[in-house]
């Protein structure tokens, strides 16, 4: 059994929004915590196995940064400006029912796009190489 756990993490300044994926793609948690160093903590130390965190650079970022990493196997913090498909359409946080948008950085896209359709996902955009180098999929799933 893979234990992979891959996590986003939308920041603000009162709260984190916190979705949890396994391995395969599926939705496994979703959470709302306050910005407190233990109350993050005590979250990740419930979590197990590999652990990949993604979150957006910003005013928390360092914080959130310096605070994760002894924790996680795998940190991410991604340039919203570089991101393409960020300046399209609306960016929904809310959560129960709504959409979250998380980043995953994954050694192969293809086979991680492959694994998130099967667990049900529905293709947005399919994989294809971007102008600034990365292989981007878009795959959007109901969050619950």
């Amino acid at each position: 059994m893979n234990d992979e756990k891959y996590i986003g993490l939308d920041v603000h300044p009162a709260t984190r929004v916190v979705a949890v994926l396994d391995s395969t793609g599926k939705l496994v948690m979703e959470s709302i915590l306050e910005t407190e160093a233990a109350t993050i903590l005590q979250f990740f130390a419930g979590l197990r196995g590999t652990l990949s965190v993604t979150f957006e650079e910003g005013t928390w970022s360092t914080w959130l940064y310096d605070l994760l990493k002894p924790h996680v196997d795998q940190l991410v913090v991604c340039n919203p400006r570089k991101n393409a498909r960020l300046k399209e359409g609306n960016k929904s946080d809310r959560i129960g029912g709504a959409t979250a948008r998380m980043v995953m950085v994954v050694d192969d896209p293809d086979a991680a796009f492959a694994r998130a359709v099967g667990a049900g996902g529905k293709v947005v955009s399919s994989v294809e190489d971007k102008e600034y180098g990365w292989r981007v999929g878009e795959i959007g799933k109901p969050l619950g």
